[in-house]
């Protein structure tokens, strides 16, 4: 089983800002492509951004594009996840996901694609 340890949740203001953080302590990070996911109270677990091992492709739902950036630091073994001008439809437990992949220029969008998942991390948006 592959650790993944998300922080960086609490409440913050709408149009505020916060960055989550998804650190591992697996050898293997480097050939990890990332995802971070959210799900609100009673609604499906859907995808906020990827990244891929390399770092070089990232993809953003919709919803954030222009607001959120995905990162990561292989030198840290960390993932980020910089969220900009925050929504109250932004409220959830937000997870970070990984799949070991040797080709470092994929990423994945799919919930069902990962295998490995942290507990999550809750974000709140008050109006």
């Amino acid at each position: 089983q592959v650790q993944l340890v998300e922080s960086g949740g609490g409440l913050v203001q709408a149009g505020g800002s916060l960055r989550l953080s998804c650190a591992t302590p697996e050898r293997t990070y480097r050939r990890y492509a990332m995802g971070w996911f959210r799900q609100a109270p009673g609604k499906e677990r859907d995808i906020v951004a990827a990244i891929s091992s390399s770092g070089v492709n990232t993809y953003y739902t919709d919803s954030v594009k222009g607001r959120f950036t995905i990162s990561r630091d292989n030198a840290k073994n960390t993932v980020y996840l910089q969220m900009g001008s925050l929504k109250p439809e932004g409220t959830a437990v937000y997870y970070c996901a990984a799949r070991e992949t040797v080709q470092s220029i994929i990423i994945f969008r799919g919930r069902h694609e990962y295998p490995y998942w942290g507990q999550g991390t809750q974000v709140t948006v008050s109006s």
